[in-house]
């Protein structure tokens, strides 16, 4: 079943209430490194579990300027984004609402160890074949797609 979520914004023109029911835009990025895995962050906030590093893009605010910061919010590290993974937007990706979340892939410096702030409790590399059991929203789906593109680049 689809949560829809409505919002009321004024019109340009007549200045009255308009109800708005779209997606909410969201980033997810995917940072992997050799030897470590991917990495993702313990939620700790409802739906919890293990996520893709991420969260809404703000008013003003570009998808790749959202990515960036929310690495940098959640992780403590500063992200280089390398690519475009991919956009996901199945209306039940997200138990709260409709999410419609653009997915990058990133990098950073090699020594730079993260460290869990904002909405995180915990942030630490995983092995793409061992990933933990709880993983919120789709990110399970989005780290398999990343990996398929890896399969493929080698």
């Amino acid at each position: 079943m689809h949560k829809i979520r409505s919002f009321t914004v004024a019109c340009a023109q007549c200045g009255s209430a308009v109800a708005q029911r779209n997606p909410f835009p969201t980033v997810d990025i995917v940072l992997h490194r050799e030897g470590q895995g991917i990495l993702l962050i313990e939620r700790r906030n409802p739906p919890h579990g293990w996520a893709l590093p991420g969260g809404f893009i703000d008013c003003g605010e570009s998808a790749e300027q959202a990515a960036v910061r929310e690495a940098k919010e959640e992780t403590g590290l500063a992200v280089r984004l390398t690519g475009l993974l991919g956009v996901y937007s199945d209306p039940d990706r997200d138990p709260r609402f409709h999410t419609l979340s653009v997915a990058y892939t990133a990098e950073c410096d090699g020594d730079d160890m993260p460290c869990a702030g904002d909405d995180a409790k915990n942030a630490r590399f995983f092995p793409l074949d061992a990933l933990p059991d709880d993983m919120a929203f789709d990110h399970r789906k989005i780290v398999a797609d990343f990996a398929k593109t890896m399969s493929r680049s080698a």
